[in-house]
């Protein structure tokens, strides 16, 4: 789904995250208002909403407002390496996999919320738990990715998350990129040179404010544009390993997910397409 770019050209996305207090259906309306047309779901937003309403409303409003769900969050322990959570994160797994199916959406994603001590051993038995997670996911004919999350102790960096998902080898299972977790990490810049043409699948995009490292948060998440993040050269980088998809905005101010979501959407709007094609990917 989405709109089709020529290589290395982007699209303008936000994530649910990021006008989390309105709710599913007041997120999206605002959103669309603001011109936004690609959205990132939530699994807990969507939870609320189904609360006192069905898949089908979820889904007839993204529709009526003229969006595109381009991806879809499913935030679970354990889904990509064996552990306690892992039998009844599969089942919410699945769960999710149908619901965002059933929506329409193609792509749906879970990061490595794993913080419990790793080791070897859990690296070894990582591909085939991924594998397995794939095979559900395959079931819904949906591409799973696995986020990279800084303070996980599983997956953490960029070339371990590619390093495991090669060797799973799963045609459903594809990596993506965090702009936060990418810079605010352990990674380096020129880790984005191990990424195959095409390989990436989603991006979520941020700046991030100039803050030593140790003391980052997801307060640190600015609009791109507003920190002192390399965003323009890592785009480019980007669009020269042919990635061509949504820049999906995520943010957890919160004076944004608590803002009127036309608003907060305006301003992002701005801020990202000015970034954008300074990079020369819009």
């Amino acid at each position: 789904m989405g709109q089709t770019k020529p290589a290395g050209k982007m699209t303008l996305c936000i994530h649910q995250n990021t006008s989390r207090a309105a709710g599913y259906r007041k997120s999206l309306e605002g959103w669309a208002k603001a011109g936004i047309k690609n959205v990132e779901l939530t699994d807990v937003m969507l939870e609320e909403f189904l609360k006192t309403d069905t898949l089908g409303a979820a889904k007839s409003i993204l529709t009526d407002l003229g969006l595109t769900p381009v991806s879809a969050a499913a935030v679970l322990q354990d889904v990509w390496i064996p552990g306690p959570a892992r039998a009844a994160s599969l089942e919410t797994w699945k769960r999710r996999c149908e619901q965002f199916a059933t929506i329409g959406l193609q792509k749906i994603y879970c990061p490595s919320t794993t913080n419990r001590p790793v080791t070897a051993e859990d690296f070894k038995a990582t591909p085939a738990a991924i594998r397995e997670a794939g095979d559900i996911a395959a079931q819904f004919k949906l591409t799973a990715m696995i986020e990279f999350a800084r303070t996980s102790t599983h997956l953490a960096t960029l070339s371990s998350s590619l390093k495991v998902i090669r060797e799973a080898n799963h045609p459903n299972v594809r990596p993506m990129l965090d702009f936060f977790h990418f810079w605010a990490g352990y990674s380096k810049f020129e880790d984005l040179d191990m990424i195959r043409a095409g390989e990436i699948a989603h991006v979520h995009f941020q700046d991030i404010l100039d803050t030593p490292r140790e003391l980052m948060n997801n307060n640190g998440r600015v609009i791109p544009g507003d920190g002192q993040a390399p965003v323009v050269a890592i785009l480019r980088k980007l669009a020269e390993k042919q990635y061509a998809g949504p820049l999906s905005v995520e943010l957890f101010l919160m004076e944004l997910t608590q803002g009127d979501p036309f608003d907060v959407a305006t301003r992002i709007k701005q801020k990202c397409e000015a970034v954008m094609k300074q990079a020369g990917v819009l």
